[in-house]
């Protein structure tokens, strides 16, 4: 069975794909808990890479698919990988300088920033809807942190302006993982990504990494394994259905995020992000529609 997908099933993408949006919840919460006890961004980051290569490399070993991981285009791999680690140390940044709720949210303006992105760079046109939705999105920005009236408790705007980075290279990467999909395997797109980035993150090491106490550890390693399987569930997905109809299920994290931050961090979503939340995911929802009306478009027009 090769990466494409060979049958689409909407509904067991849907369940897939909310799995993932709970893991990716999950390693949030554990990313969190392990800063807070001394772990650095650059530890995360490398046993984050290096369990997915493991889990990944033994996992297709084991069932004879190691074929998979072969690659025709390894220099774009790389690029892939550039964006994808400079990518992941905004995020892990952004949940280590804000609260959970807060990080999670401004993760959904990726589908803004994509639309920004391909009128600017690839000189796609944009029509009223998606235009609308780029509003959309940001003003739910604005009144999710209230940078005008007064951050709330544990917002700054440093914490913003890296989870704003950090969906601007979800963005980047959306653009990369369609140009690699044309020819290479989902699964070798997954493990090239871990493999190239994790010498790099070694590389770092000698000056961050620290002796921690077997909690911490453990906080680490669940870290990592969570965030290998929320990979590997997000891959999964696409193969039973398209993203278009699977998106929903991304935004089930804001509610894990909540549930984390409250239980965990003793913080409660203040009121505005509950306001805000909605103009962001619907700002979405919104592209994520039009840019499915406009592709039936292309199909019935012959393009």
């Amino acid at each position: 069975m090769d990466g494409s997908i060979a049958r689409p099933r909407p509904l067991l993408a849907l369940f897939v794909r909310l799995i993932a949006a709970f893991a990716l919840a999950t390693m949030g919460m554990l990313v969190k808990l392990a800063g807070e006890r001394g772990a650095h961004l650059m530890e995360l980051i490398f046993w984050r890479q290096l369990l997915t290569v493991v889990l990944l490399g033994a996992g297709l070993a084991v069932t004879g698919r190691l074929a998979l991981l072969r690659t025709k285009r390894l220099p774009a791999q790389a690029r892939r990988a550039a964006s994808g680690l400079f990518g992941m140390i905004f995020t892990y940044g952004a949940v280590l300088l804000l609260p959970l709720a807060e990080a999670t949210t401004l993760g959904f303006t990726a589908p803004v920033f994509a639309v920004l992105i391909g009128t600017l760079l690839f000189g796609e046109r944009i029509g009223p809807y998606r235009w609308g939705a780029v509003v959309m999105g940001f003003a739910g920005v604005v009144v999710v942190m209230q940078p005008f009236a007064g951050l709330h408790e544990g917002v700054t705007l440093a914490g913003i302006a890296v989870g704003l980075v950090a969906p601007l290279m979800v963005a980047v990467i959306s653009y990369q993982l369609q140009d690699l999909n044309t020819t290479e395997n989902p699964w070798s797109i997954v493990f090239w990504f871990a493999a190239l980035t994790t010498p790099v993150a070694a590389l770092a090491l000698p000056f961050v990494a620290a002796a921690h106490d077997p909690l911490t550890w453990a906080l680490i390693m669940a870290m990592g394994l969570v965030g290998a399987a929320a990979q590997m569930l997000l891959t999964t997905s696409l193969r039973f259905g398209s993203a278009a109809v699977i998106l929903l299920m991304d935004y089930t994290a804001l509610l894990w995020a909540s549930y984390y931050g409250y239980a965990f961090f003793d913080r409660a979503a203040p009121a505005s992000l509950w306001l805000g939340a909605p103009l962001i995911i619907g700002a979405g929802l919104l592209i994520a529609w039009r840019e499915r009306q406009l592709a039936r478009s292309r199909v019935h027009s012959g393009e």
